[in-house]
């Protein structure tokens, strides 16, 4: 955990500086708030016993640590971006360490290169408060189970053993496919993911099933602003779900009606999760959406 105290200059009453009040035998007495801050009062005992000096400090500590797996992609990169706004320390993890673009969020970020299968955990989780995975893609089915399912199974493992208290992983909705079509190793692996989470985090793992993610998504040096699609989309299927939930049973109908989710909603939800122990279990798209607009802050 670091520490960082901010101290205002200390000024002195031309009667203390006539009278050479001067400290000894100093006492620190802190008090932590609810809130990351800790106030501390500095005494000190003065050669004329009938004076004392006090210095109140306030110690600006960041009480809470967030891990983020795959933390210079799209969704990682806004989860650092939301931690770093609410005074959270974060550390990203991910195979290419620090993202090219710059901003100045990032620069209180530590970003570490790694793999989660060769991770160097003693450097990535001592001191942690939560660690969210938002690990995931495509390729062929083994690929797909290795990077959705035994990917997060090893990152869930290690916050356990390292005694992590909280785990969040970002997973996706079912879109109410048919059964056969979630046997693909990408719907398998995280599954698997989430049953692990379930298991070893039964009151305090978080696991959120988003749909389509949109936002500002960086690619190389380029900017696809999926918003300009998922923001109105998002919009229209939510005014319109009154009359389309009939259509909800239908197999697959999800493809077309599950409502996108903002990047930021997605991130802020994550920060909620870390701040609230009252927060686990499985959340879906509306639930997403419902605990971002709530958060605890």
């Amino acid at each position: 955990m670091s520490v960082v105290l901010s101290m205002s200059p200390i000024f002195c009453s031309p009667s203390i500086i006539k009278n050479k009040t001067l400290f000894s035998s100093p006492v620190l007495r802190c008090n932590r708030s609810k809130s990351r801050y800790i106030n501390c009062t500095y005494g000190g005992t003065s050669v004329d016993d009938s004076k004392s000096a006090t210095i109140d400090v306030t110690a600006d500590i960041k009480s809470e640590k967030l891990v983020v797996l795959g933390g210079s992609g799209f969704v990682g990169s806004a989860i650092c971006k939301a931690a770093v706004s609410k005074g959270i320390e974060a550390v990203s993890l991910s195979r290419s360490g620090r993202p090219r673009f710059s901003e100045p969020w990032a620069d209180q970020v530590s970003w570490l290169p790694g793999d989660v299968f060769y991770a160097n955990w003693d450097e990535v989780l001592v001191g942690a408060t939560a660690v969210v995975s938002t690990l995931g893609g495509f390729g062929n089915e083994e690929q797909m189970k290795r990077i959705n399912g035994e990917a997060n199974v090893v990152a869930v493992n290690a916050a356990k053993d390292y005694g992590v208290p909280k785990f969040i992983l970002i997973s996706v909705h079912d879109y109410n496919l048919p059964s056969f079509l979630l046997q693909s190793g990408y719907f398998t692996g995280k599954r698997k993911a989430e049953a692990e989470v379930l298991s070893k985090y039964p009151n305090s793992g978080v696991v959120l099933r988003p749909g389509f993610i949109y936002g500002k998504r960086r690619v190389d040096s380029y900017e696809i602003p999926l918003d300009l699609v998922g923001e109105p989309l998002e919009k229209f299927l939510r005014a319109t779900e009154n009359f389309t939930r009939p259509l909800n049973s239908i197999p697959g109908s999800d493809l077309f009606l599950a409502p996108p989710v903002s990047v930021d909603d997605i991130a802020v939800a994550v920060i909620n999760a870390v701040r609230d122990d009252d927060m686990f279990g499985v959340f879906t798209i509306d639930q997403i959406k419902q605990s971002a607009a709530n958060v605890k802050v």
